[in-house]
């Protein structure tokens, strides 16, 4: 289960930096938008894109939000992703991220599939 203001932020139009790690071990990190179900973060990417491909080899992430309330204020979670989901479920869900963020649907180009990535974390850091 996710701590209150982790889940609190991934609710709400916070940009999440995620970060995967390349073939050789280096850390790569990304803006994303994201979501959660009260247990995981919820990710949505492409599975052409190098986030998909880290993760499907090593599942490890780490993703920090910042309180747009209170730039000091963060929270870190290092975890993993223990499932994928494709399918209508993960186009209807960037949809409603867009809802979120953009107040409307998608309106990028959807160049392969899209896909939720479900991190479940192992530890929770809220400052």
């Amino acid at each position: 289960m996710l701590e209150a203001p982790i889940a609190d932020l991934a609710r709400g139009t916070t940009i999440a930096s995620v970060t995967t790690l390349l073939p050789d071990g280096t850390p790569m990190t990304h803006p994303l938008w994201i979501d959660t179900d009260g247990e995981h973060l919820l990710l949505n990417t492409e599975i052409h894109r190098r986030k998909f491909k880290n993760v499907e080899r090593d599942p490890r992430v780490t993703v920090m939000m910042v309180d747009p309330k209170n730039p000091y204020a963060y929270v870190e979670i290092r975890g993993h992703v223990t499932e994928t989901v494709t399918g209508p479920e993960a186009r209807a869900h960037i949809d409603t991220l867009a809802q979120k963020y953009m107040g409307r649907d998608y309106p990028g180009t959807i160049e392969s599939e899209r896909v939720i990535l479900k991190v479940t974390p192992d530890r929770q850091h809220v400052r």
